[in-house]
């Protein structure tokens, strides 16, 4: 398939009204044709307006009908092969094995979310029956889920799949019955068209209406701004920098009728190394530490940013095997220039810091992010606002603490995460189990003995956390319970079986999970 550098609005191809722009090779550090063109406000204004026809007749659709939604999307995601790969090499930089994997991850995931349609329970059915001997008496009462409205979602530039056209937040949206107004991201529009064709094929596919999703093209932040501040537009989903989130929050509670903003956002994902665990493996979990810290150019916002350990000669071991693991790596190529030059600013901030000492740092090539290792101590770190920030990329700090006290002082001054790691033995239970209280109120997941890196796609997987590793620490971006943004409850009372909803009628007959009169039932 050809990518002729259009947006996609009312299952149609159209060329933005707008200025023109091309995509951009990070490796090579060239631009790649064709050009693309921005949408304008008429264009954008058009894609919500469809966008909000459809609602009603998307969500009355079938959970079946909807799940064969996702799956056909998945299907054809699949069917542009070798094209959609290497089409993402070029925009990206990333190898050809990262990318096939994050192209079975996103079919997975919409996958994941068939079957969550299929068995039924994301509707969160609850009945309470009718008693009218009580005094007062109480009428039959019958609760749902439905999904919001259309849905803006914004692609991230670090996950041109996974998170990006057919993501997780897109996956989720369709799941919940709400149409998608999609923003491209401007570092892989080409791969953006691909993905966006495959959903519009697959739309037609199954007969939905045209409306049900638009990709917008364009760079800087207007479209944006403009497609949150539609009246038409109901939920957003964004996953990216704290700065991005906070200026769509922004437009969102300006509205006439204020929206929720689901933004993904910032997270330095602390790793603990507790003394016993430290003790027995400083050298291997160094080891783990830096290949989870290089992974991906260290471009995840789940990297370990943050290592706290008691100061002695167990840390000093781990940060000498860490300092030489990471010493022998070799700059390599960042997603964007503009995301290499916020790292190379971030790396130097640090490395100027009258408390920090540089324990590793590589040559920081244009378009490129080499390692960068820091070392500071827990008084300083408390002390120093400037050294909680994140930096993307492969860049982490180290703090030597006085004591395991030190350690949760500071566990308790850090920002909300989206992770936070426990490096432990047997011998460390006591401190751990004083740790996790805080930790909880911290972080969305908590690990044992692993590294943050790497997001399973699963029902359990709970990938958010409070501010600012995202703007809502109810809700999750990844599984199943990401559904639970772009839906709200709606309760019918007293109405007649005829006028109800399948779910919540007497019959049951698909045998869903229903709380009746209290009680989890498939009855």
């Amino acid at each position: 398939m050809s990518i002729t550098g259009e947006a996609l609005i009312g299952g149609q191809a159209v060329k933005g009204n707008g200025a023109a722009f091309r995509a951009y090779n990070p490796s090579l550090l060239a631009p790649i044709e064709p050009s693309f063109h921005m949408v304008d406000a008429q264009q954008i204004d058009q894609a919500c307006a469809l966008a909000k026809a459809a609602f009603d007749p998307f969500r009355a659709t079938s959970d079946a009908g909807r799940a064969a939604f996702l799956e056909a999307i998945g299907e054809q995601i699949l069917a542009l092969g070798e094209t959609l790969i290497e089409r993402a090499m070029l925009e990206t930089g990333l190898p050809r094995a990262r990318l096939e994997g994050e192209r079975a991850r996103t079919v997975n995931q919409l996958k994941l979310f068939a079957t969550l349609l299929r068995e039924g329970s994301w509707q969160d059915v609850r009945i309470d029956s009718a008693l009218p001997e009580r005094q007062p008496p109480r009428p039959d009462m019958r609760m749902r889920l439905i999904g919001v409205g259309p849905v803006a979602v914004f692609a991230a530039s670090n996950f041109p799949l996974a998170f990006s056209v057919a993501g997780g937040d897109t996956a989720a949206a369709f799941a919940a019955g709400c149409p998608v107004v999609l923003k491209a991201h401007s570092a892989h529009p080409g791969t953006s068209e691909l993905v966006a064709r495959a959903i519009v094929r697959a739309a037609q596919q199954c007969e939905l209406p045209a409306g049900v999703f638009a990709l917008l093209t364009g760079t800087g932040n207007g479209i944006g701004q403009a497609l949150v501040a539609h009246p038409a537009i109901q939920a957003v989903g964004f996953t990216g920098s704290r700065s991005g989130g906070q200026a769509l929050m922004a437009v969102a509670a300006a509205r006439a009728q204020p929206i929720p903003v689901f933004a993904e956002m910032s997270s330095i994902n602390p790793v603990i190394l507790l003394p016993r665990a430290l003790a027995a493996r400083a050298e291997d979990i160094a080891a783990g530490f830096a290949a989870s810290l290089t992974l991906g150019v260290g471009q995840f916002c789940t990297n370990p940013g943050l290592v706290l350990g008691v100061a002695g000669a167990d840390f000093d071991r781990f940060c000498g095997t860490a300092a030489a693991a990471l010493g022998t790596t070799e700059a390599a190529t960042m997603l964007t220039a503009g995301i290499a030059s916020s790292y190379h600013s971030g790396v130097h901030a640090l490395a100027a810091q009258d408390c920090v000492e540089v324990l590793a740092q590589n040559a920081q090539a244009e378009g490129k992010g080499g390692a960068a290792l820091f070392k500071t101590t827990g008084a300083a770190f408390l002390a120093e606002p400037a050294l909680h920030g994140e930096v993307f990329g492969p860049a982490s700090l180290l703090v030597a603490c006085r004591d395991a006290d030190e350690i949760k002082a500071i566990a308790e001054h850090l920002e909300g995460q989206l992770t936070a790691t426990l490096q432990m033995d047997e011998g460390d239970l006591e401190l751990a189990r004083g740790l996790l209280p805080v930790l909880e109120r911290k972080a969305g997941r908590i690990l044992a003995n692993g590294f943050p890196t790497g997001v399973e796609v699963s029902t359990a997987m709970v990938h958010g956390g409070p501010f600012p590793a995202t703007s809502d620490g109810r809700s999750s971006s990844v599984g199943t319970a990401a559904i639970a943004r772009f839906l709200r409850p709606v309760c019918y009372q007293n109405l007649a079986q005829g006028l109800l909803p399948e779910a919540l009628r007497e019959d049951n007959d698909r045998g869903i999970w229903r709380r009746r009169d209290g009680a989890l039932t498939t009855e």
